[in-house]
């Protein structure tokens, strides 16, 4: 059986000199090269959302690839699709970067210039370790398989304005709908998930940051599974241990949580914290929500200029929820949306206290009224983010919220200046 290698590369004379060596060698078959790290992940994606099968058996990561780093793209691979085996080809064939690589996922490493028994040989060993993965897949290893999930951030403008309940509302819409979901708490210091929801659970994030290959059961350990079926990843019960997890470790975290949940929702509290702003930056989704008060406001536009200034994201990537709407206010969905330079989200949630204190108090709000406007509001907010499948989606709006829809488009893979 042929041998399927895609090649990454970014640049035109280095894409032809690859593919020549490729196409040269035995029980071959190379694929249409791919220019850049995002369109590797997004064909990665679209050919394991069908079978494992279709997968290659090889990726060839150029250095010159981008816009993401070459290692960063080798980890992402490695992460999101263990069947595939990754070759870096390099200038630099040093231990030090041979570690790197190592590290990062790819099986192997070929120095430039290319030399043909080098990339033979080593093309060679990774098919092998490929198809063995895959035999491996085909009587129920406990490996990875998902095409990558829709990763949503929630933030809040300042502390208060209701980030967390709008985080666990949209994880139990989507987790309702049929939807495997992830609610992840990386409001690091002050994190209150637990509270919510009522849960006491020793593991959390943390727990995970050292960990340089989360394996499913690695995964499985650290989440602690509430009774409506979703699977909660804990801030640390000790705020100052949230230093431990790295902006590394969250693009790991992430990874790996993505790979095995169709959603995955993160709180990101109002504080940026260096695993915030990678999640922001990762995500394909980043809600942002105020209430309609001049403090609140004041504080949405202050967070998007940082996130613009710090290359994380730009505004109108940006949606922005309005809660404890009410039509009497007078800061409505539309002046937020000219002062901000975000999308504003068509469903506003309705000013009612009183429906979620009884459960706010009780740590139990996965069982708010149905009924009730405030639920609603939250739940038809997750059919607009496109996060609850049919028919759900079709749930209805309150409020007249006149913003913008949310943008479409996923955040892809900006990287901030070094």
């Amino acid at each position: 059986m042929p041998t399927r290698i895609l090649p990454a590369v970014g640049d035109a004379d280095a894409v032809r000199s690859l593919t020549t060596l490729l196409s040269q060698l035995p029980d071959a078959e190379p694929v249409t090269p791919v220019g850049d790290s995002t369109q590797l992940v997004d064909t990665l994606a679209r050919l394991a959302a069908e079978s494992v099968d279709e997968l290659p058996e090889v990726v060839v990561v150029h250095e010159r690839i981008g816009p993401v780093p070459a290692l960063e793209l080798v980890r992402e691979v490695a992460l999101r699709f263990p069947a595939v085996g990754v070759i870096l080809v390099t200038s630099d064939a040093g231990p030090g970067l041979f570690a790197a690589a190592m590290d990062s996922g790819a099986r192997g490493l070929v120095a430039l210039p290319l030399n043909y028994e080098d990339l033979a040989g080593r093309v060679q060993a990774v098919a092998q370790w490929s198809v063995g993965v895959r035999r491996h897949l085909g009587h129920g290893g406990d490996v990875f398989t998902g095409a990558g999930g829709t990763v949503v951030t929630v933030s809040g403008a300042k502390g208060g304005v209701g980030a967390t309940l709008t985080a666990v509302q949209l994880a139990l819409a989507a987790q309702a709908s049929g939807r495997p979901t992830a609610l992840v708490d990386l409001d690091l210091q002050t994190g209150d998930i637990a509270s919510y929801l009522d849960v006491q659970f020793r593991r959390s994030v943390v727990d995970l940051a050292a960990i340089a290959d989360i394996s499913p059961r690695i995964l499985a350990e650290a989440v602690f599974r509430h009774d409506t079926g979703v699977a909660l990843l804990l801030a640390p019960g000790e705020g100052e241990r949230g230093e431990e997890v790295t902006d590394r470790a969250t693009r790991q975290i992430l990874a790996a949580l993505r790979s095995r949940y169709e959603v995955v929702i993160v709180d990101c509290g109002a504080q940026l914290s260096g695993a915030g702003a990678v999640a922001v930056e990762l995500a394909d989704r980043a809600v942002l929500v105020t209430t309609p008060d001049v403090v609140a406001v004041r504080g949405a536009k202050r967070t998007v200029r940082m996130w613009d200034r710090l290359q994380i994201r730009k505004a109108e990537e940006t949606t922005v929820v309005v809660n404890r709407h009410s039509r009497g206010t007078e800061i409505q969905p539309s002046l937020i949306q000219k002062i901000t330079g975000t999308a504003v989200a068509a469903t506003v949630v309705p000013a009612n206290f009183k429906e979620l204190q009884a459960a706010v108090d009780a740590g139990r709000v996965h069982a708010l009224d149905g009924k009730g406007a405030v639920r609603q509001a939250l739940w038809a907010l997750a059919g607009e983010l496109e996060l609850v499948r049919a028919p759900e989606t079709a749930l209805v709006r309150r409020g007249g919220g006149r913003g913008r829809g949310p943008d479409r488009g996923p955040a892809g893979f900006r990287r901030r200046k070094e």
